[in-house]
């Protein structure tokens, strides 16, 4: 049986099939409305499929093999990728859990290549140990019974199984040195977290550092994000930045670029990767 992360999931898949759906088209010399009319569809869904944001079905799939006269096997190919593409990820099982903005950014971090991202207030989702994760949880949602945090609590712990598994991403975290003093659930808590980020930093694959209070103002001062890259590129794809009511994501490559800066400017700023978990370990044995 295959592992998380094993194998591409299926907002990967669409990506694929819509970055291959647009160059047939585009080598068949068809604009985007004729194809569009071709499946009658709206132009704007077509953009959608073409970008691997929504899924196609098989049947459209086949009419846009017609339309651009493609043939066995490739057609075959891309009609295979349509049905992976439609598959659910492991996160789906928590659709009464999490909201949808939520679950889909948990596709596109399953899905992610490289990861780097600057956390202001709280511990990384992919490192909060169980205990961390249930005090967080309750402490968001007081109005929670303990079911509810349960499965919140197995969403993070879900999320965190592709850190080790075959086909695991790149992650760089740039911790704000806040997050190391709050007392999230106490101090036994916040020492067993402050070791497991220190265990798990150890991965060639996994890059922690602290951003020391001394740095003073800085351009992400107060304010988390996420950049993800995946397999079809060289430079980031996106920002994710999340708030108490949704999420926003952020795709123009002049914000990419900007939030790539700034990314880099923090880890500059931030203390030497082995600096950083002697720092943890310190505090650590402080509590």
């Amino acid at each position: 049986m295959s592992r998380v992360g094993d194998s591409p999931g299926p907002t990967v898949r669409r990506r694929q099939l819509g970055l291959e759906l647009r160059r047939l088209r585009e080598g068949a010399g068809k604009t985007p409305k004729e194809a569009a009319q071709w499946l009658e569809i709206a132009p704007s869904t077509l953009s959608k499929i073409e970008l691997g944001r929504i899924s196609i079905k098989g049947t459209h799939v086949r009419l846009l093999t017609q339309l651009y006269n493609i043939g066995a096997p490739e057609a075959d190919t891309l009609l295979r990728l349509a049905r992976e593409s439609s598959q659910r990820g492991w996160w789906a099982a928590y659709g009464d859990t999490v909201p949808d903005y939520v679950r889909s950014y948990l596709g596109l971090e399953e899905d992610a290549e490289e990861l780097w991202a600057y956390e202001s207030g709280l511990v990384h989702g992919l490192f909060q140990t169980p205990a961390y994760a249930q005090a967080i949880t309750a402490a968001a949602s007081p109005n929670a019974d303990h079911e509810d945090i349960g499965r919140l609590v197995e969403v993070r712990t879900a999320r965190q199984r592709r850190l080790f598994a075959a086909r695991s991403p790149a992650l760089r975290v740039v911790l704000d040195e806040a997050v190391l003093h709050h007392m999230v659930g106490g101090s036994n808590v916040m020492r067993e977290q402050l070791q497991h980020i220190v265990e798990v930093a150890q991965s060639p694959h996994i890059t922690v550092v602290v951003l020391p209070f001394g740095t003073g103002a800085h351009p992400s001062i107060g304010s988390a994000f996420t950049l993800l890259r995946f397999a079809d590129a060289e430079v980031m794809n996106c920002v994710y930045l999340e708030h108490h009511l949704g999420a926003l994501y952020l795709e123009r490559p002049a914000d990419i670029r900007r939030y790539t800066a700034i990314f880099e400017q923090l880890v500059t700023s931030a203390l030497a990767p082995d600096e950083s978990l002697q720092l943890m370990t310190t505090l650590a044995s402080q509590l």
